[in-house]
C-alpha cells in the first residue's frame, strides 16, 4: 500500500504517516489500532503494537515549553528539526530562526495578552530552535533566507533592538550553511508578492542514502494556524516562485553590504 493510499484511507496527512514510520515522536494507541486494521495485521501483532505504542511517550524538546508552542506549530518544529534544507521568503518580519531575543520579545509584546512568564517561554522556544543551525549530529541543515528590503527597514523594538538584529543577520550569514539575501524594493513586483511568506523544507535520504528522501513540504503560517502543502502541483508552484526570488535577490556579498548600510543609517538617525 502506498503512502498516499494509506493517508487517504486513514484520513491522515502524508506527513503524519511518514513521521510515524520514521519514529518521530510518540504515537497514540488509537492510531496504531487504525493502522493495524488497515494493514490487516494479525490480532496478536496488533496487541503487541498497542502495548508498544503506550510506551512511546518520548517527546521533542519543544514539549517542555507547554502552551508556548501552539498545537498547529508543533508539526513544523518537528519537521524543521529533521530537514536537510530550508528555503524561506519573508516579506514582513525577520524569520523566527534568525531573530535575536530582543527582536522576538518585542514581537510577542504586540497585541498579545501574555504574562511575562508566557512571553519569556515563547522567546526561549525561538532561541532554542536556532541551535539546529550549529548542531553537529545530525548535520546542521542549510538555510537559505530571502528577505524583502522592507523587512530590514521596518523597525521592531526601537533602533537599538533593530540594529542588534541586523548585526545578528550579518553574523549568521558568515556560517557556511546559512545564506541571507535581500530582495531590494527597487527590483519591483516579484513572485513572492502573491505567494506571501513561506518556507520550503527539504528532507534527507534515509537508510544511508539507499532510499529516496521524503517529499518536500511548504509551510505557510497565519495568525491562528498554518498550511502544510505537499502535493506535487503545490510544490512545483512554490519552487517556481523560489526560482523567481532567487533570480531577483541580491548576491550574498551585496546583501551583507545592504544590511550593514541600513544598520548604519539607523545608528545615525
Amino acid at each position: 500500500m502506498t503512502l498516499d493510499a494509506a493517508a487517504e484511507a486513514l484520513e491522515y496527512s502524508r506527513q503524519k504517516i511518514w513521521r510515524r514510520e520514521c519514529g518521530q515522536g510518540s504515537i497514540r494507541v488509537l492510531d496504531v489500532k487504525a493502522m493495524c486494521e488497515l494493514y490487516e495485521v494479525s490480532p496478536e501483532m496488533t496487541e503487541a503494537m498497542r502495548g508498544l505504542a503506550a510506551e512511546t511517550k518520548s517527546k521533542g524538546w519543544w514539549h517542555a515549553y507547554g502552551d508556548a508552542v501552539p498545537t498547529w506549530f508543533e508539526l513544523y518544529v518537528g519537521l524543521e528539526s529533521v530537514a536537510s534544507r530550508l528555503k524561506g521568503f519573508d516579506e514582513s518580519l525577520i524569520p523566527g530562526i534568525l531573530q535575536t531575543k530582543g527582536y522576538a520579545d518585542s514581537l510577542f509584546r504586540l497585541g498579545r495578552m501574555l504574562s511575562d512568564e508566557e512571553r519569556e517561554r515563547a522567546v526561549q522556544v525561538r532561541i532554542q530552535r536556532q541551535t539546529l543551525l550549529t548542531r553537529r549530529l545530525p548535520a546542521a541543515p542549510r538555510l537559505e533566507s530571502v528577505l524583502s528590503e522592507a523587512v530590514l527597514r521596518r523597525t521592531v523594538g526601537g533602533p537599538s533592538v533593530m540594529t542588534a538584529q541586523l548585526d545578528r543577520l550579518v553574523e549568521l550569514s558568515e556560517a557556511p550553511n546559512v545564506s541571507v539575501r535581500v530582495l531590494p524594493l527597487a527590483a519591483g513586483p516579484q513572485p513572492g508578492a502573491v505567494a506571501g511568506t513561506f518556507m520550503i523544507l527539504d528532507f534527507p535520504a534515509t537508510k544511508g542514502g539507499r532510499t529516496a528522501p521524503e517529499p518536500s513540504v511548504i509551510y505557510s503560517e497565519s495568525l491562528t494556524g498554518a498550511l502544510y502543502l505537499d502535493k506535487p502541483e503545490e510544490l512545483a508552484a512554490y519552487e517556481r516562485v523560489w526560482r523567481g526570488l532567487d533570480a531577483m535577490a541580491l548576491g550574498e556579498a551585496e546583501s551583507k553590504d545592504m544590511i550593514k548600510s541600513i544598520s548604519g543609517e539607523m545608528r545615525h538617525d
